[in-house]
């Protein structure tokens, strides 16, 4: 029987035959990393005299083309190798870089401080959100704990700006960090990351910080709810769980505008379906195109328009027994938490997190009042006092709007009263904070407070130091 296809034994009679020839026979359809490899693997092959069948089928195949001339196929079908390239290089930026893998192994462990990264990978989640991957410049094993955040520290327009966003990768995968970033329209940082930073860049970041997470909030049955780019800690919280105590009791359910505004959604279906326990729901305001979820998990369930309290029975009809993790914009966490004050449902077992671009917080600082401070304290206001700076200041100002229009150095990351950065201390004057987080008891009795989230009550007078 005679063929022009590709016959094994005959590449290996002849491959056997050729043994000693030192010159390895490469096809001009081989990629070039491939080729090389090849080609180490035939050269070290021929000189022991053993057979190589990377060798033996470049020789056949060597020999099914005109040798003076390669062979170029034309076609105008599919091509699978080609639509990965094309989609790799359209959605994904990688490094070409050669790893030390002994070096990653005995890696220190950062658990807290400032530290210089690389922007390893990059990549769209969806139309307008993005996924950037860190490692350190020297290898690093990151420490921290499921669902707190790192604060970028960048400088944008030749000014200093800090923004703190939540870490979406998990621990158990230690050497490097994902940060996703939704880009919020006339958001500075956001777009700003989208935009300008790519694989190769360096930033610093500081953190880990933050008190939601796992490990400060004890819990044996998990609700997490989310929203939009809320997802991130949940994410982070859901992979930890999932890949050391894989028998982990977790209901998730996630509210987007359609299906190809989920983020996470494939790495989401992937851990459900591995684990019996694991409850994947969405809540879709456009529910056109849910068949793109259940074909990623057949179990996932779907539920239309906003959540209410009948549809959350209906996903997760236990959830009273539940400890709650939500995150996500502000109407969205004020609608659910009401929710569940409303349905008698056990507060003490309710954590929120949530993270803004801050570009409101920032206008606000700039529309400090322009009245002369004798006018200003003439019209009932206050007055902030920084060092040798009167600033006058709204009872509806922050005293972060009001250091921020002095010009004053302070790091303000998430303006929300969950970061901890702006914390400083008031010496004298009435004060009213709407958070506390991340202050000790005995910071709070020293007079310390979140800039972001206090209001004066009276003239206050203020350290940054």
């Amino acid at each position: 029987m005679s063929t022009s296809g590709f016959s094994f034994s005959s590449a290996l009679s002849a491959a056997q035959a050729e043994k000693t020839s030192a010159e390895p026979v490469t096809t001009p359809q081989t990629s070039p990393s491939i080729t090389a490899k090849s080609d180490a693997v035939n050269k070290e092959s021929s000189a022991k005299g053993g057979f190589s069948f990377s060798s033996a089928l470049s020789s056949k195949q060597s020999q099914q083309a005109s040798p003076a001339k390669p062979v170029v196929k034309t076609s105008t079908g599919f091509s699978f190798s080609g639509a990965l390239a094309k989609q790799q290089t359209s959605q994904i930026q990688r490094p070409q870089t050669q790893v030390d893998h002994a070096n990653t192994l005995a890696a220190e462990e950062w658990q807290v401080g400032e530290v210089t990264l690389r922007c390893v990978e990059k990549w769209q989640e969806t139309h307008d959100v993005t996924s950037f991957r860190f490692q350190g410049i020297e290898p690093v094993k990151f420490n921290y704990k499921p669902g707190q955040f790192i604060t970028f520290k960048l400088n944008i327009s030749g000014k200093p700006v800090y923004r703190s966003y939540t870490i979406a990768s998990s621990p158990s995968r230690p050497y490097s960090l994902i940060v996703t970033v939704k880009q919020i329209p006339g958001g500075l940082v956001s777009n700003y990351l989208a935009k300008q930073l790519n694989v190769n860049d360096d930033v610093t970041v500081t953190g880990p910080a933050g008190v939601f997470n796992l490990v400060d909030i004890k819990a044996q049955k998990y609700l997490f709810l989310s929203a939009g780019s809320g997802v991130t800690p949940m994410h982070s919280m859901s992979r930890w769980l999932c890949d050391t105590t894989v028998d982990s009791d977790i209901a998730f359910v996630h509210s987007a505008r359609s299906a190809e505004d989920i983020i996470f959604a494939d790495a989401m279906a992937s851990m459900a379906q591995r684990s019996s326990q694991f409850s994947l729901s969405y809540v879709l305001e456009d529910d056109a195109n849910t068949q793109a979820l259940t074909k990623r998990y057949a179990d996932t369930q779907i539920e239309s328009g906003r959540l209410t309290i009948e549809k959350l029975v209906q996903l997760v009809p236990d959830y009273q027994s539940r400890t709650v993790f939500i995150c996500g914009p502000k109407p969205y966490m004020d609608a659910v938490k009401s929710l569940l004050v409303t349905a008698k449902f056990n507060m003490d077992n309710f954590y929120q997190e949530s993270f803004g671009d801050g570009q409101t917080a920032v206008s606000a600082a700039l529309s400090t009042t322009t009245l002369s401070p004798e006018q200003h304290k003439a019209q009932g206001g206050f007055m902030l006092k920084i060092a040798d700076k009167d600033i006058p200041l709204g009872a509806d100002q922050t005293l972060l709007h009001g250091i921020e229009s002095a010009g004053l150095p302070i790091i303000a990351a998430c303006r929300s009263g969950v970061c901890g950065a702006c914390k400083c201390k008031v010496t004298q004057g009435e004060v009213n904070s709407t958070s506390q987080m991340t202050l000790t008891a005995e910071e709070i009795a020293q007079g310390y407070v979140l800039a972001c989230s206090t209001t004066i009550k009276s003239d206050v007078q203020l350290s940054l130091g």
